[in-house]
């Protein structure tokens, strides 16, 4: 009861003094125009900026609403929506401009809850991640147009296929017990990906996002991960196998999140299919290979779902009122949800912080590391938890905290630098010792590194 009082008192803040939005259709020119009107009218909580560019060179915009645009500060958690993966799939890249304007107009207004929200959250949204495809799949239009027309890039490529393949080297190592958390890249991995997928990767290296979600159509469902099986033996591309991650619990409770502010998604029959609470385990609706989603996951700290929003890839311009207001209470709450779990600052003893400490927590096995500045963020059901930081140097430290319902748990590290023992000194004569206990070196301990969709 008390997650639906939560979803419906929030669903009245933001109706009161919503402002009246236009719903159309918007080319990349449009798109653009209608991401700096943004700009302009919320100057200093917004800030644009591109990741990059398409193969036919139309930028990949990002618009970012923070108190201090541009700037990480500690301890507040960064955000990220992507819209429009799929070129032909256009509910979400509507949605995310709809979701910019109304971000700007509410927190002008004064809005409590949207204003608390900029002031404590990092937020990025990029409303198209291939607007090549968009511009291919709208030349022919919402009443004309191919359930594959301009789904991929312009060179022809499914950018959800496109990501490095994390998911076979974690189930490989997982049966030697290797990491499932901050796994390496190929060395040839730029050579194989596309322009967008290249961007894409770049931008999750340069900021430590917490929290993802990646907006897609053709079905109503949010799908979490693993979107990959680990069973290999099946060559049917709709084999289903459940795949949950060691974070299964806590992806179904985001998940949820969504679907039940969903204006129907919790219902569960949509588009002729049914999904428990409008939310399933992405392989086991279908595994997928080198998807966006997992990659998030394996590579990078942040947890990303994937919302299936519209049985119509390309609903008509009179149908994105009616989703939006379906869709809008999900959009705001589920950006809440990234301020839950732990979060800290990992430093040495001198307060400077560590970047790149290890955060494990015991009975999970998936691990985070900390930002550039020293904090962390560790998303986490309410419970009881023992928690680990540690750092190459330095001595590790184990504290035990409580993680209740609402706001994160603050839980600092300090740790102490390793004592480093020098070798003994050879004697006099030239003769060593024969005590091979003090011949042994210390050796640091090692950080841990750890529809189609």
């Amino acid at each position: 009861m008390a997650g639906w009082l939560r979803s419906l008192v929030g669903a009245l803040l933001l109706l009161e003094g919503a402002a009246a939005l236009s719903f159309l259709h918007h080319r990349y020119e449009e798109m653009v125009q209608a991401l700096f009107r943004v700009q302009s009218q919320c100057p200093y909580v917004t800030r644009i900026y591109s990741i990059g560019r398409s193969v036919e060179g139309r930028h990949l915009y990002v618009l970012e609403f923070s108190d201090y645009p541009g700037i990480h500060e500690p301890l507040e958690p960064e955000f990220k929506y992507v819209g429009n993966m799929h070129g032909n799939e256009v509910l979400g890249r509507e949605l995310l401009l709809q979701l910019s304007e109304f971000l700007c107009e509410e927190y002008r207004r004064g809005n409590e809850r949207i204003t608390r929200l900029i002031h404590d959250t990092r937020i990025h949204i990029m409303p198209s991640m291939n607007p090549d495809g968009y511009e291919v799949a709208a030349k022919q239009g919402p009443d004309s147009n191919g359930y594959l027309t301009g789904r991929n890039n312009a060179n022809g490529v499914d950018l959800n296929r496109n990501f490095p393949d994390l998911n076979t080297f974690m189930y490989y190592s997982g049966e030697i017990s290797g990491p499932n958390h901050h796994i390496p890249l190929p060395d040839n991995w730029k050579s194989q990906v596309e322009p967008e997928t290249l961007a894409v990767i770049q931008w999750l290296s340069s900021y430590n996002f917490v929290l993802s979600a990646n907006l897609h159509g053709g079905a109503v469902v949010a799908n979490y991960p693993y979107d990959k099986s680990q069973d290999q033996r099946f060559r049917s591309h709709r084999r289903t196998v459940n795949t949950p991650t060691p974070d299964d619990k806590l992806f179904q409770k985001l998940a949820k999140t969504y679907s039940y502010a969903h204006g129907w998604m919790h219902r569960g029959w949509n588009c002729g299919d049914y999904f428990a609470d409008g939310i399933t385990n992405g392989a086991s609706w279908y595994s997928l290979s080198k998807g966006m989603q997992d990659f998030n996951y394996l590579y990078t700290n942040c947890f990303e779902i994937t919302l299936e929003l519209s049985c119509n890839k390309f609903p008509p311009e009179e149908d994105l009122e009616r989703q939006w207001m379906a869709n809008r209470e999900a959009l705001v709450a589920f950006i809440e949800e990234v301020h839950q779990g732990i979060k800290g600052m990992v430093s040495d003893e001198n307060n400077n912080g560590i970047a790149g400490a290890v955060i494990s927590v015991q009975g999970i096995s998936h691990d985070i590391t900390s930002g550039d500045m020293g904090d962390y963020f560790r998303l986490l059901l309410p419970g009881t938890y023992t928690v680990t930081a540690s750092a190459e140097g330095y001595q590790p430290q184990t504290v035990t905290t409580t993680v209740g319902p609402a706001a994160p748990s603050l839980v600092h590290f300090q740790l102490k630098q390793d004592v480093v023992r020098k070798p003994p000194e050879r004697k006099a004569s030239g003769t060593r010792t024969n005590n091979k206990a003090l011949q042994k070196k210390v050796v640091p301990r090692a950080t841990r590194r750890g529809t189609q969709r």
